[in-house]
Formats: C-alpha cells, structure tokens, sequence
C-alpha cells in the first residue's frame, strides 16, 4: 500500500506501508517503483542521527575492495538522507537485501530454514565458507579502523553464494578522517554483546571479535549458542546474556551448565577453529588482549576449509565434516537424537494392512476344492431334510 512521499537526496520518492520491519529505534520501508531501495526512518529522529549519517555519506569504506561479478555489497552503507517536504529529517536510504536471495544470518541455524532457502547448499562445508565470509568481512572493517558495535545474526544477511552484508550501518563506530570527531558505536545485542559491553562500554574492535566468535560457533554447531544452557548453580530464569556476564560457556566450562540433550560437542569445531573459541570464552573474556583477533579467525578458518580438510560422510548427503573426526558427528547426533541436522526427515513408513482383516490367502486350485465340497454339502443337508 501506497504511504507517505519524502525527499531522498532531493528527490520525491513515495514509502511503502506497511513497513517491511520495525524495531526500537526505527522502521524500514520499501520504496515504491524501486525494488533495491529501502528508506529508514528513525521513530525519533534528531540532529545527532543526521550529523552521523551526513559524515558517513563523506565515506566510502571497503570501497578499494574488488569484488567479484554480482558478489553484493558487504555493508548496506547510506546513500542518501530523508526528509519531509518540509525539510524534516526523518532517516536514510539504503539498499535493499532481502529474501529469497538474501536470507539472515538467524535462518542458517534452522535445519527447516536451511533446507528451504538453500535447497542445494545446506551443508557444514557451505556454514564454513559463511563463517570465513563473516571474518574476512569484519577484519577488513577493522583494518579501515570501523567499528560493527551492534554485530548479531539478525543484522547481517547471506546470499545463495554465502556471501555476507552488515546491514544496520548507522550503528558502526567510526573516526570522521577529516575532522578528527569519534562516532561511537554504542548499540548492541545482548546475546552478542562482550562482558565488558554489558558493563556499559562502547563498541570496540575486540567486542567485535567476541561476537564475531559466537557467530562462528553457532554456525558451525548447527545453532547452538557457546553461552546457552541453563546454570547448575541457580535456580533463576537466566538469559544467555547472564552467563556471558558470569563466563559460564559449556565450550571451557561444561560443568557449569545443564546442556539440552543433543547438543553437538565443541570437538566437532576444527582443532585451529576450537582453540580459538577456547581462547575467546575463557582468558579472552576477562581480558580483551587476549581475545583472538577477527584476522586470526580468518587464517584458522583459512585452514580449515583448505584442500582435503573437509570431508563427506557416504552414509547421509549433506552430512560433512572436518578430517580431523575419525565418525560423522551429524550421524552420531541422529542417531542419539532422531533428528537429522541437515537432511530432510525420512517419510513415515506406509501403513501396513488391518491385522484384523488380514484373511489367508489360496491357491486358485484351492479355490476350486473349496467350492465343490461345498457344493456337496449343501446337497447331503438338503435331502437329509427330504427324509
């Protein structure tokens, strides 16, 4: 439905409603005639959101970058601010990624989600090439001396390829080159968010890395969250963002938490892979030096997915793995758990027959016997009854 006209970069344009998402800070529309185009528009805009975006439209990040052909955008970068007719600053313009051809990073931890969405691809070698994607993606962010701050799956999109765009841009910390102003990046997600970001600090290259490393274990461990489980030490309702404060992560700390039956063990993680995560949820969650940086993660992944290092089980399609496991963990779960982590559930057996009507069969032959002795009984009754 046709909603309100706005002037994006000084031109007309007419917003779409509904809007095709809304959250706290703002909701997303489409723009009509302009299917690549989405405007933003903040529920409280003001001059500090528009002094923002002014100087991020001053920059071209990972600009020098050369991508490959119909390889999209990595960010969802403004290109144009919005206003009323009237000169009222409402939010910016941004590119459209949307499904089917781009699907947020949340789906790749559904097996359902996956098989519809990546019908051909849903595979652990696939969720591998997305994670080296997500690290390439945020060391050259850091590299540029960016800040993602707001990093959690719900931000950023895949396409069929498993190539990754961060989506909400207005959020990224960043330093203005030419006047020297900091532009914090001061939103995040709880379940994302580094100990030190729930303790109120603002984003930064290491709380970047924090996140960045639980993205990678969930899409490695078919979703499963390094902070999830319930603590064996309370009886509370506990958030994950709970133990993220209290360092309880079953990956170091497996004692600490009472695990859902099923959950895939950390070792399915490539050895290089989960010594980082080790490395990350344990010393790195007190001391950031200490946190593996997102060019590690780029090299360990680097390696694990090099050739000869992943492998196919020839029992399941879609099942494969890492050489460093002598079984196929997803067999193993399936067989534990029933559920198939990345194959579609068998069809139902086809219902046998009624036992109750189960009568035995003859022989045409027999069939034959049958119906003379039959016919030589009903003779004896019937002259027995003459007499």
């Amino acid at each position: 439905m046709t909603g309100r006209k706005v002037r994006l970069n000084g031109r007309p344009v007419v917003l779409l409603d509904p809007p095709l998402g809304s959250g706290l800070e703002a909701a997303v529309h489409g723009v009509e005639g302009a299917d690549e185009l989405v405007v933003k528009v903040y529920h409280e805009p003001d001059a500090a959101r528009e002094h923002r975006l002014r100087r991020m439209l001053s920059l071209s990040p990972l600009a020098g970058r050369p991508v490959g052909s119909g390889q999209p955008p990595e960010l969802a970068w403004p290109v144009g601010l919005a206003y009323t007719a009237d000169g009222t600053f409402l939010g910016y313009g941004m590119g459209r990624y949307a499904g089917p051809e781009h699907v947020q990073l949340t789906g790749l931890f559904s097996r359902d989600q996956r098989l519809r969405r990546f019908p051909e691809k849903a595979d652990w070698r696939f969720l591998l090439g997305v994670c080296w994607n997500l690290a390439f993606m945020t060391a050259r962010l850091h590299h540029e001396g960016l800040v993602i701050g707001d990093f959690s799956a719900k931000n950023v999109v895949v396409d069929q390829r498993g190539f990754a765009t961060f989506l909400d841009c207005d959020s990224i910390g960043f330093t203005d080159p030419v006047t020297g102003e900091a532009f914090p990046a001061s939103l995040h997600t709880p379940d994302y968010a580094a100990p030190e970001r729930l303790a109120g600090a603002p984003g930064s290259a290491h709380s970047d890395d924090f996140a960045l490393a639980v993205l990678i274990y969930q899409l490695l461990s078919a979703g499963y969250h390094p902070f999830g489980g319930v603590p064996r030490d309370s009886e509370d309702d506990v958030q994950i963002s709970d133990n993220i404060t209290a360092s309880r992560c079953f990956v170091v700390r497996p004692e600490s938490v009472y695990l859902p039956r099923g959950v895939i063990d950390p070792t399915v993680l490539p050895p290089a892979v989960l010594e980082l995560a080790r490395q990350t949820f344990g010393p790195g969650m007190r001391d950031v030096t200490l946190r593996p940086s997102a060019r590690q993660w780029l090299e360990a992944l680097e390696q694990a997915r090099a050739a000869g290092a992943v492998t196919t089980c020839p029992s399941r399609p879609r099942h494969t793995h890492s050489t460093h496991l002598a079984r196929c963990p997803w067999c193993d779960r399936a067989r534990l758990t029933g559920h198939d982590a990345f194959n579609p559930p068998s069809a139902p057996p086809a219902p046998g027959p009624d036992p109750r009507l189960d009568f035995p069969e003859f022989p045409p032959e027999w069939l034959k016997v049958i119906a003379v002795v039959s016919a030589v009984l009903l003779v004896i009754m019937l002259l027995a009854s003459v007499r």
